[in-house]
Parts: structure tokens; sequence; C-alpha cells
């Protein structure tokens, strides 16, 4: 069969997730084309599609990996409507780049533009505008998905809409994304209008969010071991593309972090300077500032390698959402649980979610979500099963994309709609082939 020789190319390594934990033994098979790929998928036994790495748990790890980051290329772009035709191993990177000095940007963006497309639509990501724009899917015309027995489908909100809705967040577990049509939004600058405000505890940073609902983008750091009277404290940031005209992009420049940081230099006392220095770095209760949109949008990107500041031992980021009507009282909770084990976060993020879409494992539901990192090391997991037990009262759910830990009981209670998914993937006899650890664990 064509390509088959390609096969036994495969690279047996140790490969790991953004997340460097855990780490695991696969074998690793780069894929050229959509006929590789093909001949790939009939004539091995299990697998996973890979993207760039950049998941944190174990959602893109297995035995047999396949990764697309060679199906790169673009297909077409119609500049009247915006919309881009692009191979799935495509980075959002690569769109900015090229199309950002043409005027367009895309409409839904993570906190990083080192993904692939298919990546994107797999994780169904979103970004500091969900509760205007939705999830990436919601900007997803159409895919083209491989199946388990070789044959390509076009899956689209209303053709093959129940493959369409499980791929969709789906964490690869339908098939490989071979290619997609997405939509850009027009945009005039390269710049980012952008207002911070300080507030004092949680209740002025729930006040923010209400007070600027309707603004595009909104986002909040929150200071993870602030407590009392302090408790919640965060620097609120929204902000709205320039109208200057200004489209001369060039992507910033980035610095390295060369090497795995030592255990002892991430601890209680060096977490807790970090997050009085970053809240107190604006003396100001609010300033006015316009920024690009790589320090608006993806502020870790300027950091090569920055998760080796947890180092070797690896980092795990705790993301949850919470209903809106629970989400003081359940944030105000973990918050607290968080500053009495003394285990704060460098990282712990806050947005706004709008309402829930109709795909079977998207993660966001109306309410909020707050993205905790934290350094893997004795009595993490325990504490995070604490937060679990919190987020499971308040009919809250954990992000799969960031996930290395959940159980099962934990997953079925958070996600409603898992039976739908499970019912298609056995009927596209996904079960027998696409494989990762996370399905191992969870049961899917």
């Amino acid at each position: 069969m064509p390509g088959y020789l390609n096969i036994h190319e495969s690279d047996t390594r140790n490969l790991t997730s953004w997340g460097n934990y855990p780490v695991v033994e696969s074998s690793v098979f780069m894929c050229n084309d959509e006929q590789e790929a093909r001949s790939y998928i009939l004539n091995e036994g299990t697998t996973i599609p890979r993207g760039n790495g950049r998941s944190y748990g174990d959602s893109a790890l297995g035995k047999n990996v396949i990764n697309l980051l060679q199906l790169n290329k673009f297909i077409s772009f119609d500049d009247q409507s915006g919309i881009l035709h692009c191979e799935s191993g495509v980075l959002l990177e690569d769109i900015v780049r090229i199309f950002l000095p043409q005027g367009w940007f895309l409409r839904v963006t993570p906190g990083t533009k080192l993904i692939t497309v298919g990546g994107a639509i797999a994780s169904d990501i979103h970004g500091k505008n969900h509760h205007q724009a939705g999830c990436f899917s919601s900007n997803v015309l159409d895919f083209r998905l491989l199946l388990s027995d070789g044959t390509c489908i076009t899956c689209a909100p209303d053709q093959n809409s129940e493959i369409f809705r499980a791929t969709c967040g789906g964490m690869g577990l339908t098939g490989i994304i071979l290619d997609s049509r997405i939509k850009l939004q027009q945009v005039t600058s390269r710049n980012i209008l952008q207002q911070t405000i300080k507030s004092e505890n949680l209740q002025s940073t729930f006040d923010l969010f209400d007070k600027h609902e309707l603004e595009p983008y909104s986002v909040a750091w929150i200071d993870s071991l602030a407590s009392e009277k302090n408790l919640g404290r965060c620097l609120f940031m929204k902000g709205d593309f320039a109208c200057d005209g200004n489209l001369n992009y060039s992507p910033s420049k980035s610095l390295n972090i060369p090497f795995y940081f030592p255990v002892f230099c991430l601890n209680t006392m060096s977490v807790k300077a970090f997050n009085y220095l970053y809240y107190n770095k604006i003396r100001d209760n609010f300033i006015e500032s316009t920024v690009s949109v790589d320090a608006f949008f993806y502020p870790l990107d300027a950091v090569n390698n920055w998760n080796r500041i947890y180092g070797r031992q690896g980092f795990t980021q705790y993301q949850f959402v919470l209903p809106k009507e629970k989400s003081f009282d359940g944030l105000r909770e973990i918050l607290i649980r968080i500053h009495r084990s003394g285990q704060g976060s460098f990282l712990a993020v806050l947005k706004l979610f709008g309402k829930e879409n109709e795909n079977y494992l998207s993660f966001p539901c109306e309410g909020y979500t707050l993205a905790l990192d934290f350094k893997v090391s004795p009595g993490i997991f325990r504490l995070l099963e604490e937060l679990d037990k919190i987020v499971l009262s308040c009919n809250g759910r954990i992000y799969l994309s960031k996930d290395v830990r959940m159980n099962t009981a934990m997953f079925r209670k958070g996600y409603e709609k898992l039976d739908g998914f499970l019912k298609i993937r056995k009927e596209l006899r996904a079960d027998a082939k696409f494989i990762s650890l996370q399905s191992i664990r969870l049961q899917l």
C-alpha cells in the first residue's frame, strides 16, 4: 500500500505534554500527507493524533502517536469573506503572521498561538471573548475527518452534524482532522487598546466583570495567595482592537528558558512574592495603554520553554468552570482552600464564559472559569481532589485539554452529554483505533 514503508520509520521516544507530566514511551509517526495518514490508520493498531504538543495533560499521549505538524499548508483564502482553508497542522502563529498584516485576525484565540488548527478544533478552545464569540468551533465552517476505516468525510454544522459536534472538543477521539475552513475577522490594527483595573477582593472582581460584560475581550489575573479582606483581588484587563490602521505586524521576539529550574526555586515564599509584586506593579487603580496583539493575547509566548520554570518533575494546570449562579461562592471556597494549603499558583487566570454550545465534550458553560498552574509535588493531587469536590458541588467541570488526573466519576458528572459522544465514537469504530492515555483513564 502506498506510504506503508514510511510507517516503519516511527520513532520510539519519551514523549510528554506541555506540562512535562507524565513522560511516556511512545512510537511517533511523522505524517507528511493524507495518503500516509490513511495508510498508517489501515495498517497500524491504535493511535492518537497530535499537533504541537501544547495540551497540558495526557490527551495527546499514547502508546502510538501520529504527529500532524507536517500537514501545514494553506489551501485558499477569500479576502472578501475572510474564509481560510488550511490543513490541520497549520499553527495559529502562522495565521496571525500572514493574515494580520492583511487586516484579518482569529475570531477566537487561546492564550498561546503555538497550537495547530486541528488542536484548536479537537479542544474546542476558547479565549478572552467567549462571553461574546463562543468557542473556536463557532467559526469552523467544516473540516474533513479521516475515520478508522480509512474513509474521509466532511463534517459541518449541517453535514454529518453529530460527528461535527463529537469532534469539536472530542480530543482527537473520533478521527484525524485533515483540513478545515474557518472564518477570520477583519481588524484595523495590530494594536489593542487595553485598560487595566485593580480590584481589592473577589466581590469587586466580580463587579468588574459585570460592569464590563459587553466588552469584546476581558480577563483577570487573580492573586491566588491573597487572604481575608484581599481574597480574590485581581488585575482586571479589558481591551479591543485599535482603529489606527497600523497593520505593520511582526512577531515579538522571545526570551528563552535554557534549562529546568531547580526544585527549590519554586516554593510558597517565591510564589507569594511574585503574586505580591505582580499585583503591585501597577500603582494606580486604573491605567490605559496600547499594546500589541502578542502582549494582549499571548503574553506567555514571549518566553520560550517557560514550562521549565516548574522543574523536571513538571506541572499541571487545573482549569474548571462553575455555573454563573454558583461561581462566586464556589470560587471563594476554592481560593480559601488554596491559601490554606500554601500551594499557590503563579498563573491564576479568571474569565467569563457565555452560553454553552451543543458540542458533546466542549468545556465552557455560562459562568466563570479559573485556570491555575501547580508544580507537581507531594500533596498537590490531594489538594486538587479537595477542589474537585467543590467543583462538583457547584455542578462545574474540568477542562480536558488541561487535565492529567481527573477520575472517571468526576468526568461523568461534569459532562452530561457524554453518552451521546460515546455512542458516536462506537458507531465510527473509533473506540478501537483512536486511544490516548486520557481516554483510557476516563474509560472513553
